[in-house]
C-alpha cells in the first residue's frame, strides 16, 4: 500500500502504527475523536510515538463525520481512508450506527482522491450483505451499502479482516471500553466512487434509406445506445468476443462471410412489409416509429458504396480532432460522422469524405441539447399510435432480417448473371472481411452470409428484455439432405450448453434458451424461392443475452456501463480474461462495479390525460427519466369511474430501481421517481394522485 492513508476513529492506534511499520513508503495520518489527554487505552502512547517516528501524523479531536471542518486536514487528499469497527459508543442501536456510517461517507468523499477507496471493517453480520455468514435481516443490519450510496459510493469488494497478519494489533473500544470487538469472521468493505448518472441527450441522425436522404431524432431514451461501437474490429468488449466465438465455432460446419458494412438503422414501411419478421418473433407493435425531420430524394446519382455505408460514430466533444477513420475506396465517395462544430451540443452529422481525406458538411443539422442539460422540458414528438395509417412510415430496425433479405436477393441476382462465379463483380454491400472465411474440409455443409448490429424493440421494461441489443444474423442455402438445421443446432449446443444455454426443437425450429433470460436465439428455415431439395436456413442470436449468460453477468445493462474497469477485465492480454469455450467458474471473473446493490420500488398512481392510453409511452418515459436505473415496471392496478358526466381512468404502476454499475441510494431513487412523475405530467398530461 502506498500513497497517503487516513485512519479515522482510532482507539489505541495499534492498527495504524503496525501499518506505518509495514509500509514505511506510505504516508499515514491517524486520527481519533478523543482529545489527547482522554486517550488512555493500553499501549496507545507507544503506538502514537511509533507513528510519529515513522514520519506519520497523529491528530486528536477529529470527528470523522466532519472531516472537512478539521483545520489540520484542510487541502489534504487521501488515496485511502480506513475506519475499523465504527461504533457510536455505549449501547447504541443500529439506527444510530447507520447514521454514523452515512455521515462518515458523506464527509469522507470530500477528502478522498478521485480514484481512492474507503475501507470499513465491520463485525460479521453488521454490514447486511450476503458476504456476512450468517446474513442478518436487512432491517436489523447497519445497511452499509445503502449508507455509502448516499455519498455516491459503491461497494467494490469484500475481504476478510485478517487481524492475525497485523503485528501487535489489539482491537479496543467496544461500548466505549477498553474491550475488543468480536473480530472473528469480520469483513472489510471496500468502497469506491460511483460513475455519475448521465442525463440523456437528443441525437440527430442522417441516413440514406432507399432513394431518400432522411434526417431524424433518435428517441431520447435510446440515445446512449447509439454512439457505442462494441463490434468494431479491434474491440475486446464481451459482445464482440461472443460473436467471434460463435462465428469461429460455426465455421467448423460451414464457411461464413461477415459483412463489414452494417445497413442503416432506419427501415421504411415497404422494407418492413415485404420482409418476413415471423422468424424473429417481431410484430409491428415492437417497432419504434420515427417521425422524420427532413426527407428529400437523392438529387444526384450516388455509387453503391455511399448508398450502403453506415453511419460511424464518435464520442462527440466541443473541440474535435480529425474525423474518424472510414472505409474509403479508390475513386469512390463514402459517408462518415464527425462532430458538429456548433456549440449547441452534440449531434451526429453526416459528412462526405473523399479519397483525399477532405470533408465538407451536409446541410445544417438541427440544434441538439448539451450533454449536461436536463431534457425533462424537451418537447417530444407526438406518438402516432396508428402506424402506417397514412403513406410511408419509418421505423428503427427491429431486426436485421429485412436487410438480410435485400442482401441475399441482390446476391442471387448477381449469381444469376454469373458475376459471383466468375469473380468479375462483387457488390459493394457484400464486401467481406476475408479473415472470417476459411475453407473447411470434410464436415463443411455449405456457406453462410453474416451480418450483425444493433436492433431496436419497443418492449416493456423487464429484467431481461433490452430495448436495444446486438443481433447476429447468419443465412445460407443448404442441401436439405444435410439436415442443416439439426447440424447447426448441434454445433451451437456444443458451443453454448456448457454455459447454460439449451437448444429445444419446436415446430421444425430450434430455440436457444437460458435461465433466467429466456429465449436468446433461434434457428429456422427461411421462406423463399429455392430449387427443390434445397433449404434456406437462418440463425438469429441475441448477442447481449448470450454474453450475459457466458460471462455470468447478473444484468444485461452491465454490458453498456461506461466503467473502464469493466471492459479492461475482458482484455485478452490480461490474465483476468475469461476463457470462452471452457466451463466457467461459479463466480464471474470480472470486477462488478457495484456489489450487493439493493432494489428499491415506488408506486406512481395517476389519472390519465385526455389522449388514448398507450402503455409503451409510460415505459419510454420511465427509461428516459430513470437514467438506466429502472429494472422493472409493473401495472399494479387500474380502474375507471364516472365523475361529473366524464369517465376517468386511473393507473397505478410499480417501478423497481436497481443498478449494478451506479450507486443507488433511497434518496437518488426517489429523485428519479419524482423526475418520472414530472415527465408523465408534462408529456402525457396525467394528474398524479
Amino acid at each position: 500500500m502506498s500513497g497517503h492513508t487516513l485512519f479515522v476513529g482510532e482507539g489505541n492506534f495499534s492498527f495504524s502504527s503496525a501499518l506505518s511499520k509495514l509500509s514505511p513508503e506510505n504516508k499515514i495520518t491517524a486520527t481519533c475523536l478523543q482529545q489527547q489527554e482522554d486517550v488512555k487505552h493500553e499501549g496507545a502512547a507507544a503506538n502514537i510515538q511509533m507513528i510519529r517516528d515513522s514520519g506519520g501524523t497523529v491528530l486528536f479531536g477529529v470527528d470523522c463525520t466532519r472531516l472537512e471542518e478539521c483545520a489540520s486536514l484542510q487541502g489534504a487528499v487521501f488515496n485511502r481512508v480506513i475506519f475499523n469497527f465504527p461504533h457510536c459508543g455505549r449501547k447504541s442501536g443500529v439506527k444510530k450506527n447507520r447514521e454514523l456510517l452515512k455521515n462518515f461517507f458523506l464527509s469522507c468523499v470530500k477528502v478522498l482522491d478521485e480514484h481512492g477507496d474507503i475501507h470499513v471493517a465491520l463485525c460479521n453480520g453488521q454490514g447486511g450483505t450476503p458476504a456476512d455468514q450468517p446474513m442478518r435481516e436487512w432491517q436489523n443490519s447497519w445497511q452499509v451499502v445503502a449508507m455509502a450510496a448516499e455519498a455516491d459510493l459503491v461497494l467494490s469488494s469484500v475481504q476478510p479482516f485478517k487481524s492475525e497478519e497485523v503485528e501487535r494489533y489489539k482491537c479496543t473500544g467496544y461500548r466505549s471500553q477498553d474491550k475488543g470487538f468480536h473480530v472473528e469472521n469480520a469483513l472489510v468493505h471496500v468502497f469506491t466512487r460511483s460513475l455519475p448518472y448521465t442525463t440523456p441527450v437528443r441525437v440527430t441522425m442522417k441516413e440514406i434509406v432507399g432513394d431518400q436522404r432522411v434526417q431524424y431524432y433518435v428517441p431520447i431514451e435510446l440515445s446512449d445506445f447509439m454512439t457505442r461501437d462494441f463490434l468494431c474490429s479491434d474491440s475486446v468488449h464481451p459482445i464482440k468476443l461472443v460473436q467471434d466465438y460463435v462465428v469461429n465455432g460455426l465455421e467448423e460446419r460451414c464457411c461464413i462471410t461477415m459483412t463489414t458494412k452494417p445497413p442503416p438503422f432506419l427501415l421504411n414501411s415497404e422494407q418492413l412489409q415485404t420482409a418476413s419478421l415471423d422468424g424473429d418473433d417481431v410484430t409491428e407493435s415492437h417497432c419504434y416509429e420515427i417521425q422524420l425531420l427532413r426527407q428529400e430524394p437523392l438529387t444526384q446519382k450516388v455509387n453503391e458504396t455511399e448508398l450502403r455505408c453506415q453511419l460511424a460514430y464518435l464520442d462527440l466533444k466541443e473541440k474535435h480532432t480529425d474525423p474518424i477513420e472510414s472505409c474509403v475506396e479508390s475513386g469512390s465517395t463514402t459517408d462518415t460522422a464527425v462532430p458538429n462544430k456548433s456549440k449547441n451540443g452534440r449531434s451526429m452529422e453526416r459528412l462526405h469524405v473523399n479519397p483525399t481525406g477532405e470533408y465538407r458538411p451536409d446541410k445544417a443539422t438541427p440544434d441538439v441539447h448539451k450533454p449536461n442539460e436536463d431534457t425533462s422540458g424537451v418537447e417530444r414528438p407526438d406518438v402516432d399510435t396508428e402506424k402506417g395509417s397514412v403513406g410511408v412510415f419509418f421505423v428503427l430496425r427491429p431486426s436485421l432480417l429485412p436487410q438480410m433479405e435485400e442482401m441475399t436477393a441482390r446476391r442471387g441476382e448477381a449469381k444469376e448473371r454469373g458475376d459471383l462465379q466468375t469473380g468479375k463483380v462483387v457488390p459493394v454491400e457484400e464486401q467481406i472481411d476475408g479473415s472470417h472465411c476459411r475453407e473447411n474440409t470434410g464436415a463443411s455443409i455449405g456457406r453462410m452470409l453474416g451480418i450483425s448490429g444493433l436492433v431496436f424493440r419497443d418492449v416493456p421494461i423487464s429484467p431481461w428484455a433490452p430495448p436495444v441489443f446486438h443481433q447476429l444474423l447468419l443465412r445460407g442455402l443448404f442441401p436439405a439432405a444435410c439436415q442443416p438445421i439439426t447440424s447447426l443446432g448441434q454445433t451451437l449446443e456444443r458451443l453454448l450448453s456448457p454455459h447454460g444455454v439449451s437448444v429445444v426443437k419446436e415446430a421444425g425450429c430450434l430455440y436457444l434458451t437460458a435461465q433466467p433470460m429466456g429465449a436468446v436465439g433461434r434457428v429456422f428455415a427461411s421462406v423463399g424461392k429455392h430449387a427443390e431439395g434445397w433449404v434456406q436456413v437462418t440463425v438469429s442470436l441475441n448477442l447481449d443475452l448470450i454474453a450475459s449468460c457466458l460471462f455470468s453477468l447478473p444484468d444485461w445493462r452491465l454490458l453498456w456501463t461506461r466503467d473502464p474497469c469493466f471492459s479492461k477485465c475482458f482484455d485478452p492480454c490480461l490474465p483476468l480474461h475469461p476463457p470462452l469455450g471452457e466451463p466457467q467458474p461459479s463466480m464471474p471473473l470480472f470486477r462488478q462495479p457495484s456489489l450487493f446493490s439493493r432494489r428499491l420500488s415506488f408506486d406512481v398512481s395517476f389519472w390519465k390525460g385526455p389522449s388514448a392510453w398507450d402503455d409503451r409511452n409510460f415505459h419510454a418515459l420511465a427509461r428516459e427519466a430513470c437514467l438506466g436505473a429502472v429494472e422493472k415496471v409493473e401495472l399494479v392496478d387500474f380502474f375507471s369511474r364516472q365523475e361529473q358526466q366524464a369517465l376517468r381512468t386511473s393507473y397505478c404502476y410499480r417501478v423497481t430501481y436497481h443498478s449494478h454499475s451506479h450507486a443507488l441510494s433511497h434518496t437518488k431513487a426517489l429523485e428519479l421517481h419524482r423526475r418520472l412523475e414530472s415527465l408523465l405530467c408534462s408529456h402525457l398530461h396525467v394528474t398524479i394522485r
